[in-house]
């Protein structure tokens, strides 16, 4: 590895792109007799494969109801329907955009809080203050697999007569006080896209332990159709396929071990880059577990030297992929501006502008996270040089 970074004339770190996300899927030859039976019997949605897999996560989250759909958004949108959500609805910006286009596909008026910066997550003091006569639900979100504070925003939504519901899109893996998430709010719903340690191709899980939200999403993702031909409320076409779910079986049997090693090398990446000034990582509370389903990592460019995108442009150049979550922030996006009252949001700001994903997946290997963290480093020890060579490019 050259002693120059790539940007100012050395080797790149990698030869080829280290992607920023590689998903773990099972062998064929695991598969092949499930996939057979999926042919064979004519069945490729509705069958035995789906009833298996919510069975195997009712029991992995310890809860009464784990419903199976198309993906994480439309968990949402059932979710929020079948919990007859109404009005307002407390939520943060700094999330993934599908968080809020449930909401608004639903009718509702997201209302934006703060997130506190350690945590990233939704703030409960934030989310209280957030809360108006009209409305009906908090919604918070595990960033990034990152267990939110769910006691405080379950006393809070108690205390208002508040629904609360956990986009829980990075939450396979996470351990709230010891436990898988998916219990602890009226609903927690799930990814299971390509990008996540529970993997079924596509999909979404939506858990809770309220039997009639339970019928309701069940429902819901059959057009609202009970069996009988007759709507009984406008639902979605929201099944997940035979394939999918067989997938999501043997995924969720990898689970922990992808959990496990993806906490070893956040680990590595903070015993690397911790010693840098200005370099912060996400705080997870004592007694949590994040699943990191990303590694999302502050830079402060007056600490630092450099700024978050100036430090991306040159880590492109090593080819080491990044991505900037979330900028711009719910609040800041064309389609859910219009919906922002003004309030001051200061950390969801500074985080969107200060954040950096880094590669993360299960597996990884340590020499990888070794290599992208000494290319930091040599970026960091140049960046006089590194900002010289970024201020004539863009001139």
């Amino acid at each position: 590895m050259s002693d120059l970074p790539a940007i100012i004339g050395g080797a790149p770190a990698f030869e080829s792109k280290v992607n920023i996300v590689r998903p773990v899927l099972p062998d064929i030859s695991e598969m092949a007799d499930g996939v057979q039976n999926i042919l064979s019997s004519g069945m490729v949605t509705k069958g035995q494969h789906l009833k298996a897999f919510e069975a195997a996560v009712r029991e992995h989250l310890g809860v009464k109801h784990a419903i199976a759909v198309s993906s994480c958004t439309s968990g949402l949108m059932l979710a929020y329907r079948g919990l007859g959500l109404t009005g307002d609805v407390v939520v943060p910006s700094f999330t993934f955009m599908a968080t809020v286009s449930a909401l608004v596909w639903s009718g509702l008026r997201p209302v934006y809080a703060d997130v506190d910066r350690g945590t990233t997550n939704l703030d409960p003091a934030a989310a209280e203050a957030a809360i108006t006569p009209q409305t009906s639900a908090i919604v918070a979100v595990h960033n990034f697999g990152n267990p939110a504070d769910l006691d405080a925003l379950q006393d809070i939504a108690r205390r208002h007569s508040l629904k609360l519901i956990v986009d829980s899109a990075h939450g396979f893996g996470a351990l709230y006080h010891g436990k898988p998430v998916g219990g602890q709010a009226d609903a927690h719903i799930f990814s299971l896209s390509p990008t996540k340690l529970l993997i079924s191709g596509e999909g979404g899980i939506v858990a809770t332990n309220n039997d009639a939200l339970a019928e309701c999403i069940t429902m819901g993702r059959e057009y609202g159709n009970d069996g009988n031909y007759d709507s009984a409320f406008a639902g979605l076409n929201a099944r997940m396929p035979e394939f999918n779910a067989l997938m999501g079986i043997h995924s969720l049997a990898r689970l922990e071990d992808a959990a496990r090693s993806r906490n070893q090398t956040a680990d590595l990446y903070q015993e690397m880059l911790g010693v840098l000034p200005g370099v912060s990582f996400q705080e997870v509370r004592p007694g949590n577990r994040c699943s990191f389903k990303d590694l999302s990592i502050t830079f402060d460019p007056q600490e630092f030297g450099m700024t978050r995108d100036e430090l991306a442009l040159a880590l492109a150049a090593e080819n080491v992929d990044t991505r900037k979550y979330y900028e711009p922030p719910a609040h800041r996006q064309t389609a859910y501006q219009r919906f922002f009252d003004g309030r001051a949001l200061p950390n969801t700001e500074w985080l969107a502008k200060n954040s950096l994903s880094f590669p993360m997946w299960s597996n990884m290997q340590p020499q990888v996270v070794m290599d992208i963290c000494q290319s930091i480093q040599r970026i960091y020890q140049h960046r006089e040089a590194v900002l010289e060579k970024l201020n004539r490019q863009i001139a």
